[in-house]
């Protein structure tokens, strides 16, 4: 559904004068700053384990096809990196990572004034002293609060996918090559 949208153009990929359709992959369009920053059309959304783009656009907009919707609306172009890891997957990720996923990867603090629930990392690798009265975070904390944040998500209200989906057809459509 999704790549059906992209317009076909002829290329030649190898240089042998031997020319093929193929869709032209390059092609985007972007959301509208107005739509982006309309909060009348999106609802928060925390990713529960193992839930894929897929499986929410099924239990959302009744069609697992829809789940590009998903992923453009949150800018995730890289489902393993911007996507929420399942457990499996993100203790492999940080035992790749890191030798040591205890370790301490920075210090805290929080922030003396204005909101003082906003957390100032320190990275001090020269004077051990300066950490004293600091919060230490672990690689494991310090992952575990990306894929947090990661795994709030907005979808659009199904009301208004129908007329999503119609923009970026013809957004794709106007577009130049």
């Amino acid at each position: 559904m999704y790549f059906q949208n992209f317009p076909t153009i002829i290329y030649d990929s190898v240089g042998d004068g031997n020319f093929k359709d193929v869709k032209n992959l390059l092609r985007r369009v972007g959301l509208r700053v107005a739509v982006r920053t309309n909060v009348l059309l999106y609802d928060t959304y925390d990713v529960k384990e193992g839930e894929t783009p897929e499986i929410i656009a099924h239990k959302l907009y009744g069609d697992p096809e829809l789940h590009w919707v998903i992923l453009m609306i949150n800018n995730v172009t890289d489902r393993f990196h911007q996507w929420p890891l399942s457990t499996p997957q993100f203790l492999d990720f940080i035992n790749d990572k890191y030798s040591n996923p205890d370790g301490i990867h920075h210090y805290e603090v929080a922030q003396s004034s204005g909101n003082i629930k906003t957390k100032i990392e320190i990275f001090n690798e020269v004077d051990s002293d300066a950490y004293t009265g600091l919060t230490p975070i672990t690689n494991r904390e310090y992952e575990e609060n990306r894929q947090d944040d990661i795994r709030q998500i907005r979808l659009i209200d199904p009301t208004y996918v129908g007329q999503f989906v119609s923009e970026f057809e013809t957004l794709m459509k106007e577009t130049a090559i």
